[in-house]
């Protein structure tokens, strides 16, 4: 274990943990970031990213993620490839510790861990996992060419991801539990204009079917009870996301998802814990509002720790901070 005390740690590098890398680095507070098992996070599987400012012709996720750490690294972010595996929030400083079997202190700590894919839970979907289901159509794509698949889901990823296939395959049919996309209209139009897109309403998928590889899928419609087969090369499931939290249950409040709960300055409920992205954000998940989060969660880290060392912080002739979640003021 080091002797040195860290004034902030960053847990995850996707859009928020990278953002608040370079906020924290350029306020000189010397920021050290655990990437987890790979740097960039969600965003780094997302082929074409279109609706971030600043980028008129659109932008790859990893291509994103490569600037946004160049930037972040250039004013002193330290960036290390380990996994978090346990963290003591109760006394300070934090103490954190890592799958290399390390141990770090903290002044304060921004959680930027972000979510994972929800699974199906359908008879055949992990044993046929990597063999024809996929939970990522830029990955996974190219494999499919000249193939029919179903994409389950209608939100922005869903057909986000759909429209992708669509370079590939010959046909993509889109199975939805309601009767209509819940993604934005500009995406909506998009896979109604195009002629390789299938809709099957009002329907979920009850089963994967297949050998070796993806076969077919069980489908029900959940207005009529009706039951089906239907022939199919691939499934790509996109039915919403999980939070990784599980490193904080019992230390962080949570809601009944999982998602860490922050008040509007990004502040959980212990002090010097903050929390950006979508493992706090179960409403709005892009990209954008990521970075927006972890911009509000780094300016926060610079108050508190010049407060702990007894300092003047730039931002202080501003109004006083909401009540901290949790917390009385002291």
């Amino acid at each position: 274990m080091t002797d040195n005390v860290e004034r902030v740690i960053i847990i995850g590098s996707g859009p928020a943990g990278l953002t608040a890398g370079l906020y924290t680095a350029r306020g000189e507070m010397q920021p050290l970031l655990f990437t987890g098992s790979e740097i960039g996070g969600q965003v780094s599987l997302t082929m074409e990213v279109e609706n971030y400012p600043g980028f008129p012709d659109g932008i790859t996720g990893p291509d994103l993620i490569q600037r946004m750490q160049k930037q972040a690294e250039r004013f002193g972010l330290r960036i290390i490839v380990d996994t978090v595996t346990e963290v003591q929030l109760d006394s300070q400083p934090l103490l954190i510790k890592t799958q290399s079997g390390k141990e770090y202190r903290s002044k304060s700590l921004i959680i930027t861990t972000g979510a994972r894919p929800r699974r199906l839970g359908v008879v055949g979907e992990k044993e046929l996992t990597g063999r024809g289901v996929s939970y990522c159509a830029t990955c996974d794509g190219f494999f499919f060419r000249g193939k029919e698949v179903v994409v389950v889901g209608g939100g922005d990823a869903a057909i986000e991801e759909a429209l992708f296939l669509t370079k590939h395959v010959n046909k993509v049919k889109v199975v939805h539990r309601r009767d209509q996309l819940r993604a934005n209209m500009a995406l909506q139009q998009r896979a109604y204009n195009n002629p390789k897109f299938e809709f099957i309403w009002n329907t979920v998928v009850t089963a994967i079917g297949g050998d070796q590889r993806v076969s077919s899928v069980a489908l029900k419609n959940v207005e009529t009870g009706e039951e089906s087969e239907m022939a199919i090369d691939g499934v790509f499931v996109y039915v919403g996301h999980i939070p990784n939290s599980s490193l904080f249950e019992g230390k962080l409040e949570m809601d009944e998802q999982g998602y860490l709960i922050t008040d509007n300055c990004m502040r959980t409920s212990v002090p010097g814990v903050y929390a950006a992205g979508e493992i706090q954000d179960r409403h709005f998940q892009q990209v954008a509002t990521s970075v927006g989060q972890g911009c509000a969660a780094a300016l926060e880290v610079e108050r508190f720790v010049a407060e702990l060392e007894d300092r003047a912080y730039p931002g202080d002739d501003g109004p006083n901070a909401p009540e901290e979640l949790g917390q009385s003021e002291g």
